[in-house]
């Protein structure tokens, strides 16, 4: 079964390969939503996939409190912050503490976005 649970977040940012006259390669903001979700059995004992409490305090506190409000380029390991790369970059702070996860997916507020499942 899959299970699946949104966040929001506000962050500033540029694309630095991009051409000087292209509007993305000066900062500027977006309305993030992310997307995670986890494929597992359900527990017979819980009746979850996982309890969304638990997923809710791995991604705020390894996901969120780091993204939040912030300029994604200054954050290590998101020198070039396109949702393709910030996608990568959630999969891999989440990974180890949520074995289950199965897709990551990032939009901007204009209905863009992109699904990534790992390597």
């Amino acid at each position: 079964m899959k299970i699946f649970r949104t966040y929001i977040f506000h962050a500033a940012r540029f694309i630095p390969t991009l051409e000087e006259k292209h509007p993305c390669r000066h900062m500027h903001g977006h309305t993030f939503n992310i997307i995670v979700e986890i494929e597992g059995e359900i527990n017979d004992k819980t009746g979850f996939v996982m309890d969304f409490y638990d997923i809710d305090k791995i991604v705020k506190s390894n996901i969120i409190d780091k993204i939040d409000h912030k300029i994604l380029n200054e954050i290590p390991g998101l020198k070039n912050p396109s949702s393709e790369h910030l996608s990568i970059w959630i999969w891999d702070h989440l990974i180890n503490e949520l074995p289950l996860l199965s897709k990551i997916s990032v939009s901007e507020e204009h209905g863009t976005g992109m699904e990534y499942r790992g390597k």
